[in-house]
């Protein structure tokens, strides 16, 4: 059965997916990259980051929120922000881990400028997160990917040892409507104007 999606939003089906083991340790992939805390992000300066990371799947969430509330989530002591820095210094992507709920780490972001997608560096970021994630009071490591993210994310999950859990659909206003980012962004995502 087919359920609608009112014009001017957007549908996902959202997997989550979780670790209940704490994986066998295993050599570092070799990469240019480094992976900085970021201690205190800037409001302006973390949006900027994940605009260039996210903008091309839709990521909005972040982009919504007042600068106290993105604030209040990325400086809270339980939540792990790092910016992934190329050799010039530049930042290129980002890890979010969120410690919030006891015995549970939550990839809350993680990605890549599109420039590096399919380069092998996503194997190396997920190294760093399972190593940083798996804290000595942690016994489930969680993370959800949806339909409009890169279509391999699923597969990577799994691949790194993630078993889907749960499936949920998820409908929001399109963000390319309503001003949180360009009509341009994610031409595979259709966009359709509400009628006028």
């Amino acid at each position: 059965m087919l359920t609608p999606v009112v014009a001017g939003e957007l549908a996902a089906v959202v997997t989550s997916l979780e670790m209940r083991e704490r994986p066998k340790p295993r050599p570092l992939p070799a990469s240019p990259l480094r992976l900085t805390r970021w201690p205190e992000p800037t409001a302006d300066g973390y949006r900027t980051l994940f605009r260039r990371v996210g903008t091309p799947w839709l990521w909005f969430s972040r982009l919504m929120l007042s600068d106290e509330a993105l604030l209040e989530i990325i400086r809270d002591p339980a939540v792990a922000v790092f910016a992934v820095v190329d050799r010039g210094g530049v930042e290129i992507g980002m890890l979010e881990l969120d410690f919030r709920v006891a015995g549970a780490c939550e990839i809350g972001f993680f990605g890549l400028v599109p420039e590096l997608t399919g380069k092998g560096h996503g194997n190396w970021l997920m190294a760093q997160a399972l190593a940083l994630g798996w804290r000595k009071d942690v016994d489930r490591l969680w993370v959800h990917t949806c339909t409009l993210d890169h279509p391999g994310a699923l597969a990577f999950y799994r691949r790194h040892g993630f078993t889907p859990f749960a499936r949920a659909v998820e409908t929001f206003a399109d963000p390319r409507l309503i001003g949180i980012l360009p009509r341009d962004a994610a031409p595979q995502a259709p966009l359709i104007d509400p009628p006028s």
